[in-house]
């Protein structure tokens, strides 16, 4: 071989070697960076998460924190009548359709219906203990049930209160 040749080679030999180290320092910066970047978080991990360490109180101070208080407050009223049944109607014909009759149009449970000769005994201990049981729910001594304001937590006691003024208007 020629001295040239012999040249050319050691200097292709050395390019290549160089660009081998190159590469190989490559893979393994891209392994080490790959090692570095966090795990993906699953959605409902991450709203468990949120909900876990949500703060559970506030500190309002000056008149700027009486504008927040305000509008805690308001946001949390908002909150509360979102949740009322029915939009919060007192209206007893609509929550008697939409929940009472259920039970109280065929007897389930053992149920008064409609029917004045079935609430003459309950009309005699008074509006206050129709309230009462209606609110609170009443196991009665002959195995009727009446839950807890209707079996939904989310009406409040005027609701509950003018349905059972609706019912006794409304009796045959």
């Amino acid at each position: 071989m020629r001295n040239y040749d012999l040249e050319f080679l050691k200097r292709f030999s050395m390019v290549i070697g160089f660009l081998s180290v190159v590469t190989l320092g490559l893979i393994l910066l891209a392994i080490y960076l790959h090692g570095r970047v966090p795990p993906e978080v699953s959605p409902t991990a991450a709203a468990r998460t949120a909900a876990r360490i949500a703060p559970t109180g506030a500190v309002y101070a000056g008149s700027t924190g009486a504008a927040a208080q305000a509008a805690a407050a308001a946001a949390a009223v908002a909150k509360a009548a979102s949740q009322v049944a029915y939009g919060g109607t007192t209206d007893g014909s609509v929550i008697y359709q939409n929940l009472c009759g259920a039970c109280h149009t065929n007897g389930v449970g053992l149920a008064p219906t409609l029917v004045r000769g079935d609430w003459s005994a309950r009309i005699a201990q008074g509006k206050d203990t129709l309230y009462r049981h209606a609110v609170e729910g009443f196991t009665g001594a002959d195995g009727g049930i009446m839950p807890p304001k209707g079996g939904n937590p989310a009406l409040t006691e005027e609701q509950v209160h003018a349905t059972v003024d609706w019912m006794l208007d409304n009796l045959k």
